[in-house]
């Protein structure tokens, strides 16, 4: 028998999905996260999961792991000591950045320092024309020099950046030889294999990010991949990617900066995933953890890709799922500002002290402990009765430090942190949606992570959306999307020509030249795939305009008849995100885009035949339970998910339980079982 082990390292929690590739069976483990060196934690968690169903170490086919090892890195500034080598006078491009103030009348906002302080930044005479000519060519004594003084300095990594080296990275790949050459111990990356486009600011922050992870990310994969030979694995690991794929972890270890994104991309994958077995092809995902919540538009089944994002104040480009975040999660600090309003978050509890009814020490009142005070969390029910919760210390957090400063009682302050908690979320729904044309009324939620069943059916009614899908093991599914994923890869490089003329020469040569790039990736990666996928897209804009829009493209040679069907998919695409076109305007063709798909094996989830309506025999017990539409506490009934069946329903108010995960149904609303065994939530 054959097993694929699906591992996910959140902030508080690590989960671990193993399923069994001939039945479907579906087996999930839980346990605390280890901050201090998140591997430990994966190692305890792989060995109690297969010791506890009886599998064999040799029996694990396939190990998908998603990250948040080069987040926290950026994040805290544990990076590796590195160096930049530019074009002469571009030294400053990541400091003088696009001059745009994060608030516009604050003059004195602190600048992010860069990874690269400005002494470790040096410059070479070397210069390459905008269109690939070369003007000055590399001095390989001023590298030789230059290699000298970084290993004086203690520098570790290299960043190679050279001004439109996206035309022509000869000058790029020269340096890049010499350095290996010379110190070969030393990390290098160019900008052309990071990203091969235009705006050279975004070009060397993401390229700076990615050889400051590298050493990290490379020594993290490598302790890893120790660890599980030791337990006898021989699958290779696999790692999410932000833009929804897994990567080998030797690609991981050449481009760190595509694993940024990689926990909440998990995620998102698994629910489009189990909302497409379900019949909903349009959906918003709903993961909210234990630090944050994360959010996404799944159109068609398809989840909405972003270009960039910004992480530590600059931005790294790369293609990636557009998943919004929010500083709210279970973990999340209630706190009264300077003018006596309550707030919640973004500051987090975390896995350690964590909120204060886990017993840690924790004393912060969390968005976990008012979940608690109102009933909605059992305190001997989490992670199966595994973890026990101390609801009189959640009481004094909440008492001492939200209560008595603002003059309420137990209960309404911890239903204003859920409502503040709520509004956070509901602000982040309304940023991929409503912001961008989508009425999110038309969409279901799907609710995921630890906490997401908790607030889920509350929000769908204050959004007016219909539906809210729970899927089986909500707490689990970021694991459970490591498991469905396919092996992806994105290729890119910029050419400005206007569309009507354009060189369609150098046209297919740049396209003929990325379906090589993919192919030699996808021969290095050795991947067994059911089948590889190439889908094609230009970024065009109006002649004029700074920023573009992706248009899909043909596959094949481009023809002049083809640049027609180009601007009108443009003028479409347009009028569809800004509400309006230009039909008669001149257009261009700025970056061409490849996305290279190598198609995984699907674990088959089983279905469930139909039990009937009548969920009685799930229930095992009740309790009082705030709900606001109720004036209060009112008994309500827990029902056990595990003892749940097909068909079954159950009329709010109603709490559902599991070990990873508890769902709240509000009275109007009704909970019904689908043959997925997932949950529906819908209005009555």
């Amino acid at each position: 028998m054959a097993y694929r082990l699906g591992i996910d390292t959140g902030g508080t929690f690590t989960d671990l999905a193993l399923i069994d590739e001939a039945t479907g069976t579906l087996r999930l483990f839980k346990l605390p996260s280890t901050p201090a060196d998140p591997s430990e934690a994966i190692g305890e968690g792989i060995r109690a999961i297969l010791a506890e169903h009886a599998v064999a170490p040799e029996a694990v086919s396939y190990l998908g792991h998603g990250t948040t090892v080069a987040t926290n890195a950026l994040i805290e500034g544990k990076v590796a000591r590195a160096g930049l080598i530019t074009t002469r006078g571009f030294r400053d491009i990541i400091e003088l950045a696009r001059q745009r103030r994060p608030h516009l009348f604050n003059l004195d906002v602190d600048k992010p320092r860069p990874l690269i302080p400005r002494d470790l930044r040096r410059e070479i005479d070397e210069r390459m024309r905008f269109d690939g000519s070369v003007l000055r060519p590399v001095d390989p004594r001023q590298v030789e020099a230059m290699l000298a003084d970084f290993r004086r300095d203690e520098v570790v990594a290299i960043a190679i950046c050279f001004l439109h080296a996206y035309v022509n990275d000869a000058h790029e790949r020269q340096v890049e030889a010499l350095v290996r050459q010379l110190w070969p111990e030393a990390w290098v990356c160019t900008s052309s294999r990071v990203l091969a486009e235009f705006r050279e600011f975004e070009r060397f922050s993401s390229t700076m990010m990615n050889v400051a992870l590298m050493p990290g990310m490379s020594g993290y994969l490598r302790r890893l991949e120790e660890e599980t030979a030791r337990m006898r694995i021989g699958a290779p690991v696999h790692l999410m990617q932000s833009n929804g794929g897994v990567m080998s972890a030797r690609a991981a270890e050449e481009r760190p900066v595509a694993t940024l994104f990689s926990g909440p991309s998990a995620g998102v994958i698994g629910a489009a995933h189990v909302a497409r077995l379900a019949g909903t092809l349009d959906c918003i995902t709903f993961d909210m953890g234990g630090t944050s919540t994360d959010v996404c538009l799944v159109a068609g089944g398809e989840p909405a890709i972003a270009s960039e994002r910004q992480i530590g104040g600059f931005p790294v480009k790369t293609p990636m799922l557009d998943v919004h975040s929010v500083g709210a999660g279970g973990g999340s600090i209630g706190w009264i500002d300077a003018g006596g309003f309550l707030k919640v978050g973004p500051q987090s509890a975390g896995a350690r002290p964590g909120p204060a009814c886990y017993g840690l020490g924790g004393v912060d009142p969390t968005v976990t402990d008012a979940n608690v005070v109102l009933g909605r969390l059992s305190p001997a029910y989490l992670l199966g009765g595994r973890m026990r919760l101390d609801r009189d210390a959640a009481t004094r957090a909440i008492q001492v430090r939200v209560a008595d400063p603002m003059g309420l009682g137990l209960a309404d302050a911890a239903r204003g942190m859920i409502r503040v908690v709520n509004v956070n979320m509901l602000r982040a729904i309304r940023v991929i949606s409503v912001e961008k044309g989508s009425d999110p009324r038309r969409f279901a939620l799907v609710a995921f992570g630890g906490a997401g069943p908790l607030h889920a059916a509350e929000l769908a009614k204050d959004l007016g959306m219909a539906r809210v899908l729970v899927p089986e093991s909500p707490g689990l599914l970021c694991a459970i999307g490591l498991l469905v994923a396919d092996v992806r890869a994105d290729f890119s490089r910029t050419r400005v020509m206007e569309t009507r003329g354009a060189d369609l020469k150098a046209v297919n040569e740049i396209l003929e030249a990325l379906r090589e790039q993919a192919e030699a990736w996808l021969k290095r990666e050795k991947i067994a795939a059911l089948e590889s996928r190439v889908e094609w897209a230009v970024d065009m804009r109006y002649a004029g305009q700074d920023f573009e829009l992706p248009v899909p493209a043909m596959v094949g040679p481009i023809a002049a008849p083809d640049l027609e069907i180009l601007a009108e998919r443009f003028h479409a695409a347009h009028e569809r995100v800004y509400g309006y076109g230009a039909p008669h305007a001149p257009t261009e063709m700025v970056s061409y885009r490849l996305v290279l798909r190598a198609l995984m094996p699907k674990p088959v989830l089983p279905r469930s035949a139909a039990a009937g309506p009548d969920a009685s025999a799930a229930i095992r017990g009740e309790r009082p339970v705030f709900f606001e539409e109720a004036g209060g506490f009112v008994p309500c009934p827990v029902y056990d998910r595990g003892r749940l069946r097909s068909g079954n329903r159950m009329g709010g108010p109603a709490i559902v339980e599991q070990m990873d995960a508890t769902t709240v149904v509000h009275p109007g609303q009704e909970a019904r079982v689908d043959e997925y065994r997932n949950l529906l939530i819908e209005l009555v």
